[in-house]
This record gives structure tokens, sequence and C-alpha cells, in this order.
């Protein structure tokens, strides 16, 4: 069974991507995928927070993705592994609510299903990179 978050998960990556890739109005976008699908209201206000979060963090997410992908200038990551790093970044450095573990293992598997062959291990490289600095935010250092 699909949990929850993971379902708001791949609807927020759907939702991004699409704005990401076609510019297309993220409101709109959100809107027809929700209707589109069968969620829980919980599933659907998780997306939305996730959706909101990381475009209202998008500028400091894509900086500690340049950080932490020191080879990989933001433009040149394909979208759907920008897009799972985003997701993955908020719920660790700004949602705060996610465990470290959890946050990583979701946006793992999200890579496994929508990304290229390497993108698991390039999304699980980074964000174990990025951990260090959630961990130490978590603990207030």
């Amino acid at each position: 069974m699909v949990s929850m978050r993971h379902q708001a998960r791949v609807a927020a990556l759907q939702v991004l991507y699409e704005n990401d890739v076609a510019g297309h109005d993220t409101a709109a976008s959100l809107e027809r995928l929700l209707t589109e699908r069968d969620m829980s209201t919980e599933a659907v206000a998780f997306t939305k927070e996730l959706v909101d979060g990381v475009l209202g963090n998008q500028k400091s997410i894509d900086q500690t993705i340049e950080k932490f992908a020191t080879a990989w200038p933001i433009a040149q990551i394909p979208p759907v592994d920008r897009n799972i790093l985003r997701i993955a970044i908020f719920e660790l450095l700004h949602h705060n609510i996610t465990p470290v573990r959890v946050a990583i293992n979701e946006a793992v598997e999200l890579a496994k299903t929508f990304g290229g062959e390497s993108t698991p291990k390039f999304i699980n490289g980074v964000l174990g990179s990025v951990s260090t600095l959630a961990a130490s935010k978590q603990q207030g250092l």
C-alpha cells in the first residue's frame, strides 16, 4: 500500500516538473492533477504544502543543490532529478517535520520510479551531504 505522504510527494513532483519544464501555472496544474486523482484530504494538503514550500524557498533550495552537487550547475541537472532534490531539501531544511532518513528514502524511491538509471545514486549522494546540514540545523547548531 502506498502511503498518503508518498502519494503526495509523487503529485508534488509532477506539478513541480510541469512548472519547471513547460512553465505551466502551478496553481492550475495542481488543481487539475488533484481533481484527476482520488487523494485523501491529508494527501491533498501535504501536496500543496510541498509545492508551496518548494516554490517559496526555491532560491535557497537551488543554492543548496549547487553547494552539494558541485559538478552540476542547476540548469544541467535533469528536471526530474532537480525537482526530487527540491522536494527532499525542502523537507530536510525548511519543513522540519519529516525525519532525515525518511526524506532521503522517499527521494530515492521517487528517483527509482521517475529518474534515469543513475538518478537514485545521485539523489542519495547529494542528500547524504545535505543531511549533515539538516542534522545540525535540527539540533540548533
